[in-house]
């Protein structure tokens, strides 16, 4: 897809830069600037590096620029990274490595195990319980699974396992790379553990509170760099982290560094969703290459045949299946939005409005979350009329002609937000979402409400957030790690590289009740026909073929 990527201006000047700078000159700089342009071109959509043919790894090595230390750029297995991209794949694979070899096997609570897995009619195989017999027996492990195949439930399963066979000092950690996913984490596992039979001293060690990945490492105002890392390690146990699939490679690199030695690893996620915004497609990448520490649940209990049929033909790649389902009676939760965004959405987010002028405290302002997050408009693509800065604009003139003013004020009564940058002083994280409402204590105050991971709202004076936008449509990758029950998916007018098939099933895998989707067949088919795939060196390293940086071998992609 690299041809179809805009070049940037930080592309451009990266490689001059980087060309000005090496031993080269004439043709020879020339073509080293473009190879480092392409580098730069496709670190932005999301592979950890390039392969190289031999004439282009002669190239590089000519250039002085290569190499391990302190060179910029280092070649390994005719692949051709950024020294720190490099630096993180080798020392996660390193460090996944270690978690294998130190794999300890526990011993098991049989009578523990009967009573949460309950035995299957007609011998079907019980991937949750399968899922559980691993995470006692290895250090590390992958519980993958679309949405609603019950991946949190079972872990609460296998934390109550791991107490039981460790003893009560166990000390369990649970993260999630974004506020909201972690805020989902949180209530899942709080619902599970009510809802098993566990003893007060299981339930008392199963902790009722998640993190984001971030604030569990520890974050350092102004520093790339965590509090916690190899030589300062976490004090957990266990770890847990959910939505694996968003975790970049330089997080998990870091994540994985900080774990104290005999600790244990556990990720969630789904394989099919869309990989991180930033380099890597980590999880996709261990999975394949770790199959004996990957377990697959198959089996949804949140969607009916309507939604579920519908992800596994997007996923699938059956775009004239998937085609069928919108347009026909049935299922009457999947179709094919005639009217127009701004009057579905509007109309929808009239009753939010009118929810807004009603509420007067801290409890009021609670429920409107519930409100905000009951409805959403996903987009494939952030500009133009379809993408999120357009339709928001329709929103918010369909609102202002209802009679809700979404133009008298920037910060007007009710306006929904989302941080776009991380403000690690104040705990907010990119994709974290706000309510603007008054002070119930100074109602001429105007402030920014957000749920925090403990239930309580904390507002914040506008001019305090140091970037946000307004929220009634959002980009399909923003949506990621939430769960919505009614989702309209706004498809552009014309084909975009952008829109895939993993960017599709994400939407439409948000929609706990009803999907709907807004846009044209030949885009529709053209976006389920192509599939994201990322360059990387990970799977390779974790197969066991590692070799040094400017070692020659045959270049192939994972």
């Amino acid at each position: 897809m690299m041809e179809e990527q805009k070049l940037r201006l930080l592309d451009s000047q990266f490689s001059k830069f980087l060309a000005k700078r090496s031993l080269l000159s004439g043709e020879a700089r020339d073509n080293f600037a473009e190879l480092v342009c392409k580098l730069s071109m496709s670190l932005a959509a999301g592979d950890s590096c390039i392969p190289l043919t031999g004439e282009e790894k002669v190239l590089v090595g000519s250039s002085g620029l290569a190499g391990e230390g302190g060179n910029p750029l280092v070649v390994w297995q005719n692949r051709l990274y950024l020294q720190k991209i490099f630096v993180h794949e080798r020392r996660l694979a390193e460090n996944i490595t270690c978690l294998l070899a130190e794999s300890n096997s526990l011993v098991m609570d049989h009578v523990l195990l009967e009573t949460l897995f309950k035995a299957k009619e007609g011998g079907e195989a019980d991937w949750q319980r399968i899922s559980a017999e691993h995470a006692l027996e290895k250090n590390f492990l992958i519980i993958c699974g679309g949405p609603g195949t019950g991946k949190t439930s079972t872990v609460v399963k296998i934390l109550a396992l791991l107490v039981s066979a460790m003893g009560p000092t166990l000390r369990i950690g649970l993260a999630a790379p974004t506020g909201k996913a972690a805020m989902r984490l949180q209530e899942s596992i709080g619902n599970s553990i009510s809802q098993l039979p566990l003893s007060d001293l299981i339930r008392e060690k199963i902790p009722n509170q998640a993190h984001t990945l971030h604030r569990l490492l520890g974050v350092r105002r102004f520093s790339p760099y965590f509090v916690h890392h190899g030589e300062n390690p976490l004090s957990y146990d266990v770890v847990v982290v959910d939505e694996a699939s968003m975790v970049d490679l330089a997080l998990m690199s870091k994540l994985v560094d900080a774990l104290r030695p005999g600790s244990r690893l556990i990720l969630l996620g789904d394989k099919n969703q869309l990989a991180s915004v930033e380099s890597g497609a980590v999880l996709a990448d261990l999975i394949s290459a770790l199959p004996e520490n990957t377990v697959e649940l198959q089996k949804s209990y949140r969607f009916d045949g309507g939604i579920k049929g519908f992800a596994e033909a997007i996923n699938s790649g059956d775009s004239s299946r998937a085609w069928e389902i919108m347009i026909g009676p049935q299922p009457d939760n999947v179709s094919l939005l005639q009217e127009e965004v701004a009057d579905y959405g509007g109309e929808k987010y009239c009753r939010y409005m009118q929810a807004v002028r009603q509420a007067r405290t801290l409890e009021d302002y609670g429920k409107l979350f519930s409100f905000l997050h009951s409805f959403k408009i996903l987009c494939a693509l952030r500009n133009g009329r379809s993408g999120v800065t357009g339709v928001n604009g329709q929103v918010e003139r369909y609102l202002t002609a209802k009679g809700y003013d979404c133009f008298g004020s920037p910060w007007y009564r009710g306006r929904p937000v989302m941080v776009t940058r991380n403000d690690y002083a104040l705990d907010l994280y990119n994709g974290d979402i706000g309510i603007c409402m008054p002070d119930p204590e100074r109602p001429e105050t105007m402030k920014v409400w957000f749920e925090r991971t403990d239930f309580t709202l904390q507002g914040l004076l506008p001019g305090r957030l140091s970037g946000c936008e307004t929220v009634y449509a959002l980009t399909i990758h923003k949506s990621q790690g939430t769960e919505i029950e009614d989702v309209l998916v706004v498809l552009p007018e014309h084909d975009s590289a952008l829109v895939t098939r993993e960017l599709l099933y994400t939407a439409v895998t948000r929609a706990a009740k009803h999907v709907r989707i807004r846009g044209k067949q030949a885009v529709f088919d053209t976006a389920v026909g192509r599939k994201i795939e990322r360059f990387s060196g990970l799977a390779l390293r974790l197969r066991g073929n590692e070799m040094s940086a400017d070692a020659v071998a045959p270049a192939d992609r994972e």
